[in-house]
């Protein structure tokens, strides 16, 4: 299938921007279509019939060709996916904000919840913190003002209560330490509560170890009764913003269940069943966990029974967001590695950098590249065997139907040739290596498609990897040539910092037009000779041009009529080959004709009388003595070397 080209439509409106929130538990249930509760995937009657109402519910949509979605109906290929949840019997700690829920537990007292700071201090703040149009490192700044603030605060300015260091203890695990002394001043009132263990631990050396117990646990039960008690006009003070988050959606009491989709189950012929994906495995091991939960809860089972199975239900959530979790315990840790959500987003194979930013393509091809000084700085010379494999969809015309017929008789074996054919009416495509090309090409009307080789003047765009910079892919004109490498100018190695030792590069052949006159504009060789860093020139000359250069304009350096003719001759190539070329009269006469290496430069500028170039410039080098031309070191220059420019970047030079 071809790809259409880009239209704009008419837009209503227009995006003024965009937040980001959290998804409360009542969010995630509008957005579901089926509550999942059972923990079985199949039914147990050897029929491989989905259970109702369990993680790989139809009604969440499809993997498979021959089920459609029993939501929307639709088969594999139109059916986006439809949501589901799971109620969690006990609330756990979402991976991706434990440090935030540390954050806020910080800020507020561990009692009434209300924010750890005076009035007069918070009506500072909160004027800051609504201003409109506040910067990222200003609310940053705020930020890391109000913490600051919180931390000296012992004591709740509005119950009384006694509040101290919150901090991480252990896997997924909050610790409150009231009675820790903060800051360099000491609280007399902390200081006698410890003191009155001293006799205690003298008495009774047992129970040393087991007073005081000055830490508080701060599990998600608690944490989340914390968050949901904090006043409405103290959250702008932990910056977040009311109207598309609350805190006490940090902690998770629901989780969504994705779409089939995006958790296929493959069918594997050896063992007759299906290889279930890393996250059905994972939702499936959670609702196991909760019937357990449920089942202590209804039958009043021991607490340690209960608090086991919390923590394992807290990993086991954590781990299907982000799977690569540490200081996890021994007797907890899974045999087999599994991949979560984060995953599947972050790293090489992850969505962005695997599947959206570089991914892998059709109509592209890659080979060892060597130099061609013979090649303009804006083409590629490709191979014909790589041109015979690319092609590029061309529309049946009136003005091109005979070059058309011409392709379809050549079919994929002769270059150029064409490989298939679409026809307009029935939209069938054809494969032009069988059946009756003269036929074929006889039938050809305005309209078909025929995907032809690729050929001379066809866009490309070429690439060398690592892409370290944007100029590491540009856009060339390509050139079929026999042979097996890609060959292009050297001129053109430094901005894709290319060498030929051995080195491979990419070609890709955009598939419309559009995308090949963006690709020429935007990306074309010639559009990017100088780096937009600092203004240099990328494309220029560069070793044995810049040698061949020196040494053919050195004042000893003279040839000649047969070298003369031949070195002029070299200067005709590619669109060139028609233009006349004037040998301007020898500078030495007797005993022999001899022409200088600086009067066949000088051809490259202005081969002939009616060539309309015009140069003026004349500029003394660093080694220049005296008497203009005839100085001793030959250090002045003239508009030759306004003809070096001109013709190592922009004019062929064998």
């Amino acid at each position: 299938m071809v790809k259409e080209q880009y239209r704009e439509t008419d837009v209503a409106k227009a995006i003024e921007n965009v937040t980001f929130g959290l998804m409360s538990a009542e969010q995630m249930r509008k957005q579901s279509h089926l509550h999942v509760i059972c923990r079985d995937l199949y039914v147990q009657d050897g029929s491989r019939r989905q259970v109702p109402f369990g993680v790989l519910d139809h009604k969440m949509g499809t993997s498979e060709k021959e089920n459609n979605c029993e939501t929307c109906g639709r088969a594999l290929a139109d059916c986006v996916g439809h949501y589901g949840y799971v109620d969690l019997e006990l609330p756990c700690f979402h991976i991706g904000y434990f440090r935030l829920c540390i954050t806020i537990l910080q800020k507020i007292c561990k009692s009434c919840s209300c924010v750890l700071l005076t009035e007069d201090v918070k009506s500072t703040f909160l004027d800051s913190v609504r201003r409109p149009g506040l910067s990222y490192l200003h609310k940053k700044s705020l930020n890391k003002k109000i913490n600051e603030k919180t931390k000296k605060m012992s004591l709740c300015v509005y119950c009384g209560a006694k509040n101290g260091v919150v901090k991480k203890c252990g896997l997924l695990k909050i610790i409150h330490d009231k009675h820790k002394q903060t800051g360099r001043s000491v609280n007399p009132c902390i200081t006698e509560f410890l003191n009155s263990f001293e006799e205690v631990k003298t008495s009774n050396k047992e129970i040393a170890s087991l007073l005081p117990k000055t830490q508080e646990m701060l599990n998600p039960l608690k944490v989340l009764t914390l968050f949901k008690a904090i006043p409405e006009h103290d959250i702008p003070l932990l910056l977040m913003n009311t109207s598309v988050s609350h805190p006490e959606d940090l902690i998770l009491t629901r989780i969504l269940v994705p779409p089939i989709c995006i958790r296929p189950s493959v069918v594997s012929d050896i063992k007759s069943g299906t290889n279930e994906d890393d996250i059905t495995v994972k939702i499936s091991e959670i609702i196991i966990i909760n019937d357990n939960i449920r089942r202590h809860k209804t039958t009043n089972a021991k607490m340690p029974m209960l608090m086991d199975d919390w923590d394992f239900l807290q990993l086991q959530v954590a781990l299907l967001y982000n799977s690569e979790t540490s200081g996890i315990p021994l007797s907890m840790q899974s045999k087999k590695t599994m991949r979560g959500f984060s995953q599947r987003l972050k790293g090489k194979q992850g969505r962005f950098r695997g599947n959206l930013s570089g991914k892998r393509v059709d109509f592209s091809g890659r080979t060892v590249i060597s130099p061609d000084p013979n090649m303009r700085i804006d083409q590629v010379a490709v191979p014909i065997h790589v041109a015979k494999i690319l092609t590029y969809p061309t529309r049946v015309t009136p003005a091109n139907v005979e070059l058309m017929r011409k392709l379809i008789m050549n079919g994929p074996d002769v270059h150029p040739g064409a490989n298939f054919l679409e026809q307009r009416k029935t939209g069938f495509k054809r494969f032009l290596k069988y059946g009756n090309k003269q036929k074929i090409a006889k039938e050809l009307r305005s309209g078909d498609l025929v995907e032809r080789h690729m050929m001379d003047g066809d866009i490309i765009l070429f690439n060398r990897q690592p892409s370290l910079h944007k100029l590491s892919i540009q856009a060339f004109y390509a050139k079929v040539m026999p042979h097996r490498t890609f060959r292009f100018n050297e001129c053109c190695c430094n901005p894709f910092n290319a060498d030929f030792d051995g080195d491979e590069m990419n070609l890709h052949l955009p598939q419309t037009e559009e995308a090949k006159a963006e690709a020429i504009t935007l990306m074309g060789s010639k559009s990017n000779v100088i780096t937009p860093r600092n203004g240099e020139p990328l494309i220029a000359a560069i070793q044995d041009f810049i040698t061949a250069a020196y040494l053919i304009t050195q004042k000893n350096v003279f040839f000649d009529r047969a070298k003369a003719c031949q070195l002029a001759a070299s200067l005709i190539s590619g669109t060139d080959t028609s233009e006349r070329i004037d040998l301007p009269p020898p500078c030495i006469v007797k005993p022999i004709k001899l022409w200088s290496g600086k009067q066949i430069f000088s051809l490259i500028l202005k081969p002939n009388k009616a060539c309309q170039v015009k140069a003026n410039l004349r500029i003394k080098g660093k080694n220049y003595s005296n008497n203009e031309d005839l100085c001793c070191n030959d250090s002045l220059i003239t508009s030759v070397i306004y003809s070096i420019f001109q013709s190592l970047c922009f004019t062929t030079v064998s």
